[in-house]
C-alpha cells in the first residue's frame, strides 16, 4: 500500500535524497508547498501559506499519511498547525516554539543545563548599549532567525550600536509572522513581554563547533550521530561539515548527555532535532549554541555516504509513527560538505554548466555538487547567507578520512567556473580551494 507523504517545500535536492531511500518502502512524496509559495525569503503571510497547504491537503483524494519539512521557520511551525487537526504525529507547537525562540529556549536551557548556556540577555530593538553583566565579544541576533542571518559579533560599543542597527531594520521580516506563531500560545511572561521582534545578546562561546542530531518518540531522546562544523580559519563562516565527529567519545557522551536532558526540558516529542554546540578541547568546556527543532537536511547526504542511508529516513519513520532505524553499510568512511564562499559582493556573470558540474561530480565516486548562487544576480540579493560571507556552491565528497575529502572537494572545485565582477569591473572571484 502506497504512503503519501507531504513535504512542505520539497525541492529538487532533498527529493533526490528522498527518493534514493530503501526501494523496498513504497513512499509517494508529493510537493505540499514550493519554497517560493513559503516565502522564507520575504516577509511571510503566515495565515495565507497555512490556508493555502491545510486546503491542498483537504483537497487531496487519497490518504494523508503524513506531513514532514527540513526548513527552519515558517515550516517548522506549518508542520505541527497542519498535523495536529489531522492526528499526524508531530511535535507540539509550543515545544517548536520554545526552541526557535531564541530568548525563551535559552531560559529553557539554562534552567537544566546551566554549565553548558553562555550568559545572555534579551534586548529590545531600540536598545543601543550592551546589557549590564555581559562582556565582549558578544553575538546579537533577532530572537528568530537562522542560517545566521543577521547575527553579528561585536567587540565594542560601535559595533553594537552598528549590529543593532542591521537588526533594527530587517528583524520584522520573520519575527511579524512568528509573532502570529507565539499568539496562539500561552507564553511565560517573559516571553510574552519580548514577543517575536527583539534580540538576544549573549557572550561569545569559542572551540570547535558540532552539531549533535537525534530523534525524540515517546517522550524518549535518542541520539543518533555527531557532525562535526568546521569554519573558514578567523571567521564565523562554514567551511565544511564532516562525518563522523573526531570529537573524543568522553566529550561525545557528555553531549549525548546534555542533549538528552535539555530536550526533555523544552518538550519536544515525535519529532528529529538537531543542537549545535562549541567544545573547547582543550579545557573540556561545552556551550550550546541552539536548538533546531528538525533534523539537518545539510546533513543528509552524509549520512548517506556513510551509513548507507540519510537522516531523512529517521524523520520519515518518526512522522509515521514507527520506530526509526539508520542502517549501515554505506561506501565510504568520512563524508563532508563544503561550502565554497566568496567573502565580499559581486555581480555574478556566469556560473558553471551542467557540463561542467557533471565533469566535477565524475572526480571521485559520490561526489555531488549544488550549485548556489545565481547568474545575473549580485550575491548579495541570495537568500539564507550568513552576515559576512556568500556561498557559491555546496560540494558533497566522501573517502577514507578527512584528508581524502578535501583531496577530493578541491579536485571538483577545479572544475567549476564562476565568473563574478566586483564593482569596479575586475574578475576577483576570491575562491577557496
Amino acid at each position: 500500500m502506497t504512503t503519501n507523504v507531504f513535504v512542505l517545500g520539497l525541492d529538487d535536492q532533498n527529493r533526490e535524497v528522498l527518493l534514493s531511500l530503501p526501494a523496498d518502502r513504497d513512499y509517494r512524496f508529493l510537493q505540499l508547498l514550493d519554497l517560493d509559495e513559503i516565502g522564507q525569503h520575504r516577509e511571510v503571510d503566515m495565515p495565507g501559506v497555512l490556508a493555502l497547504a491545510a486546503g491542498r491537503l483537504n483537497s487531496f483524494e487519497g490518504t494523508v499519511d503524513a506531513v514532514i519539512g527540513f526548513w527552519d521557520f515558517p515550516v517548522s511551525s506549518l508542520v505541527p498547525l497542519l498535523c495536529q487537526e489531522r492526528g499526524l504525529s508531530c511535535a507540539p507547537l509550543e515545544a517548536v516554539i520554545r526552541c526557535e525562540h531564541k530568548y525563551w529556549s535559552r531560559l529553557e536551557q539554562r534552567a537544566v543545563i546551566p554549565e553548558a548556556v553562555p550568559r545572555f540577555a534579551e534586548v529590545g530593538l531600540d536598545t543601543t548599549v550592551k546589557p549590564e553583566g555581559l562582556s565582549y565579544p558578544v553575538w546579537i541576533k533577532p530572537v528568530k532567525s537562522f542560517s545566521s542571518e543577521l547575527a553579528f559579533r561585536a567587540v565594542d560599543d560601535a559595533g553594537f550600536r552598528a549590529a543593532m542597527d542591521r537588526i533594527r531594520a530587517g528583524a520584522g521580516r520573520l519575527g511579524t509572522s512568528f509573532q502570529w506563531v507565539m499568539d496562539r500560545l500561552r507564553l511565560p511572561p517573559e516571553v510574552a513581554g519580548c514577543g517575536g521582534t527583539a534580540a538576544l545578546v549573549e557572550e561569545e562561546a569559542t572551540g570547535d563547533q558540532l552539531t549533535v542530531e537525534g530523534y525524540v518518540r515517546d517522550g524518549v531522546p535518542h541520539v543518533y550521530g555527531i557532525v562535526d562544523s568546521h569554519r573558514y580559519p578567523g571567521t564565523s563562516s562554514f567551511l565544511r561539515y564532516e562525518y563522523p565527529s573526531t570529537v573524543p567519545e568522553a566529550a561525545g557522551e557528555r553531549l549525548t548527555a546534555l542533549s538528552e536532558r535539555v530536550i526533555s526540558r523544552v518538550g519536544l516529542d515525535n519529532v528529529t532535532f538537531n543542537i549545535e554546540y562549541f567544545h573547547d578541547p582543550r579545557s573540556g568546556d561545552i556551550r550550546l549554541l541552539e536548538i533546531n527543532p528538525r533534523h539537518s537536511q545539510s546533513h543528509a547526504r552524509l549520512f548517506e555516504l556513510v551509513r548507507g542511508v540519510s537522516n531523512h529516513e529517521i524523520c520519515l519513520r518518526v512522522a509515521l509513527g514507527q520506530e526509526p532505524e539508520l542502517e549501515r553499510g554505506g561506501e565510504h568512511a568520512v563524508a563532508a560538505k563544503w561550502f565554497l564562499r566568496r567573502f565580499r559582493d559581486g555581480f555574478v556573470a556566469a556560473v558553471p554548466t551542467e557540463e561542467d558540474v557533471a565533469r566535477a561530480e565524475k572526480t571521485a565516486p559520490g561526489t555531488k555538487v549544488e550549485i548556489v548562487a545565481r547568474q545575473g544576480q549580485r550575491l548579495s540579493e541570495l537568500p539564507f547567507q550568513d552576515s559576512y560571507s556568500f556561498e557559491l556552491a555546496h560540494v558533497f565528497v566522501g573517502g577514507r578520512d578527512g584528508v581524502e575529502c578535501e583531496r577530493r572537494y578541491r579536485d571538483c572545485v577545479a572544475e567549476l567556473p564562476f565568473t563574478i565582477w566586483d564593482d569596479d569591473g575586475e574578475d576577483r572571484s576570491g575562491r577557496t580551494r
